[in-house]
C-alpha cells in the first residue's frame, strides 16, 4: 500500500474510532433497581432470577437484591431501616410477602420514601404485605393503588384489557389466560389508580383489577396481582408487560410501548430454572390460602 493509501486508511480508522467513542458516550448509564423479596408461600429463590434476568433482557438496568425473611410473615426487611435507603435507586421492585408486620413506623418509612418520588413496582403478594399495621396499612395500599386482603381459589386467571391505548399495554393481548393463577380480590381502587386490565372472579362473581398504574406523591407506580406461580412470571407476556410498566414508572417508555433510545435490554432468551426448584411451593400451614 502506498503512502496515500495509508493516510486514507488511518483517516478512516480514526473516524471509526470517533464514531465508537461518540456512541459509547451517548449511551445512558443503566437504570439502578432494587428487588425486595422474601416471605411465605412463593418460590422467591427462582422468582428473583426470573424477575431480574427477565427485566434486564428487556430494559437497560442493573440490580441489587435483598432476599430475607425465610418463609415467615412478620420479618422486617433490613434495608428499610437504613437512612435514605431508596435514594440511590431509580426504581424499587416489591415482591415480598410479610402480612404479619404490625409496626406502623416501619411501614410508614417505606411509603414515605416512595412519596418523595422513587418509583415502585408491586407484584402479587406485595399487595398483602403489611396489612396488619393498624394505621400504616392504608398508606401502603394508597401507595400501591388498590386494596386487597384475600384471594380466590387457585385457578388460571383470564386477564382482559380495559385500556388498550396506554403504552404499557402495547402488545398485551386483549385477553390473556394465565398459565396458572390466584386471583386477588380487590376491595378498593384508590383515586389515583388507572386500571389497565381486569379478571372475572368465579368465587366473588365480579371483576377485579389485575393490572394498573398509580401515582403516590411524586412517584409513579406500576402494579399487577398476577404472578403467584413461576410459569406465569416466566412467560413473555408477563415479562414484557412488567418491563413496560417499569419503563413507564421511570418515564423511559415511548408512546408506542418501546423503550427510549439507550434503554433497550440485552435481548430476550429463555430463563431456565431447575425442575425441582420450579415446583409450586407448599403454603405456610399456619395460615389459610385465602388470608395470606
Amino acid at each position: 500500500m502506498n503512502y496515500r493509501g495509508l493516510r486514507i486508511l488511518h483517516a478512516f480508522l480514526f473516524i471509526m474510532f470517533l464514531c465508537v467513542e461518540a456512541s459509547a458516550a451517548e449511551k445512558p448509564e443503566p437504570l439502578k433497581g432494587l428487588l425486595v423479596t422474601g416471605g411465605c408461600c412463593h418460590d422467591y429463590e427462582n422468582q428473583k432470577r426470573i424477575i431480574t434476568e427477565g427485566m434486564s433482557q428487556r430494559v437497560h438496568i442493573t440490580w441489587d437484591i435483598v432476599h430475607e425473611g425465610g418463609t415467615g410473615r412478620d420479618h422486617k426487611i433490613s434495608v428499610y431501616g437504613d437512612k435514605g435507603w431508596a435514594k440511590k435507586y431509580d426504581v424499587i421492585f416489591h415482591n415480598e410477602c410479610f402480612g404479619g408486620v404490625v409496626d406502623d413506623d416501619f411501614v410508614q418509612a417505606i411509603t414515605a420514601a416512595h412519596h418523595d418520588g422513587v418509583p415502585a413496582i408491586f407484584v402479587h403478594c406485595s399487595l398483602h404485605s403489611y396489612r396488619n399495621a393498624a394505621v400504616a396499612a392504608d398508606s401502603w395500599r394508597e401507595l400501591i393503588g388498590v386494596t386487597s386482603q384475600s384471594h380466590e381459589k387457585k385457578r388460571a386467571v383470564k386477564a382482559v384489557t380495559v385500556n388498550a391505548e396506554h403504552p404499557v399495554m402495547k402488545g398485551f393481548p386483549n385477553e390473556w389466560p394465565t398459565p396458572n393463577g390466584e386471583l386477588y380480590k380487590i376491595e378498593r381502587v384508590w383515586p389515583n389508580c388507572i386500571p389497565l386490565a381486569q379478571a372475572w372472579g368465579e368465587d366473588t362473581e365480579k371483576d377485579h383489577t389485575v393490572i394498573w398504574l398509580n401515582t403516590f406523591g411524586r412517584a409513579r407506580v406500576f402494579g399487577t396481582s398476577l404472578g403467584h406461580h413461576n410459569e406465569t412470571m416466566n412467560n413473555d407476556v408477563w415479562l414484557n408487560l412488567v418491563a413496560k410498566g417499569l419503563l413507564w414508572s421511570v418515564d423511559r417508555l415511548q408512546p408506542n410501548g418501546e423503550p427510549m433510545a439507550g434503554y433497550e435490554g440485552s435481548g430476550i432468551k429463555p430463563i431456565v430454572i431447575g425442575e425441582k426448584q420450579a415446583a409450586v411451593p407448599v403454603p405456610d400451614p399456619r395460615f389459610t390460602a385465602s388470608t395470606r
